[in-house]
């Protein structure tokens, strides 16, 4: 894969608004899983690709001072060579000098060429430096936001887990409300209501027939009375008392 393309699947998952995608995902836990895995593989793509952006970066700098250092080099073998002209020239040696400073010149053709090779590769140097800092940048971006996914992902697990265990304690206590109209426990006490009102029936019943009892011994008392004195007219008793009554009137 690319390494631009690497770089802009990096961007594209770091623009991402988590919050505002978990709000329209239908099963925002299952997406976040999803997310995990889409930055977790981009992270190890990004590796792959830093690794090699690196490697590149490190071969041109090798080269790039090798370059430097052979442009030293031939610098100082032109000076040699110049030095060595002027030499034999100074001893008449003109044929000697001639070839020394021909040498001079070429060492400083190779000297220039080094020195323009290295040149030519700083501003490649420059842009594979670049990319590999946005490239660090961006991999330790995505580490961070890896684990805020995962962090949100095990509250969002611990979210629903809870919510669940609130709903079934709720469930419980619904379960088991005596004051729930429809509980086991409401018509049970409904029921001993009802037997305890019967028993308070049944005792005004009784009360209510005992004294009915009394008021027929009441009225079996006068009767009683009144058959006695019936009695004892007809034995006279009764003639008599009233004939002393009235003498004594």
């Amino acid at each position: 894969m690319a390494k631009q393309s690497i770089f802009g699947r990096i961007s594209q998952l770091l623009r991402a608004n988590i919050n505002a995608l978990l709000d329209q995902a239908e099963d925002p836990e299952k997406m976040l899983d999803q997310m995990v895995r889409d930055f977790t593989n981009s992270i190890a793509d990004a590796e792959s690709a830093i690794a090699e952006t690196i490697g590149n970066l490190r071969l041109l700098e090798d080269d790039h001072r090798e370059d430097v250092e052979a442009a030293a080099e031939w610098g100082d073998k032109a000076l040699a060579a110049s030095r060595q002209a002027d030499q034999y020239r100074a001893s008449g040696d003109a044929a000697n000098a001639d070839k020394f400073d021909n040498l001079a010149k070429v060492a400083l053709q190779r000297q220039i060429s080094s020195e323009n090779e290295a040149k030519a590769a700083e501003p490649q140097i420059a842009a594979q430096t670049e990319v590999v800092e946005k490239l660090k940048t961006g991999l330790n971006a995505m580490k961070e936001k890896l684990e805020q996914l995962k962090s949100k992902r095990s509250e969002l697990i611990a979210r629903a887990k809870s919510a669940q265990a609130q709903a079934q304690v709720m469930d419980a206590v619904k379960s088991v409300d005596i004051m729930d109209p429809t509980s086991e426990v409401a018509r049970f006490e409904e029921k001993i209501r009802r037997e305890e009102a019967k028993v308070r029936g049944a005792q005004e019943l009784a009360a209510s027939s005992l004294d009915a009892q009394f008021e027929q011994l009441d009225d079996l008392g006068e009767l009683t009375e009144v058959e006695a004195r019936l009695a004892a007219l007809k034995s006279g008793g009764g003639s008599q008392g009233a004939v002393t009554s009235g003498a004594q009137g």
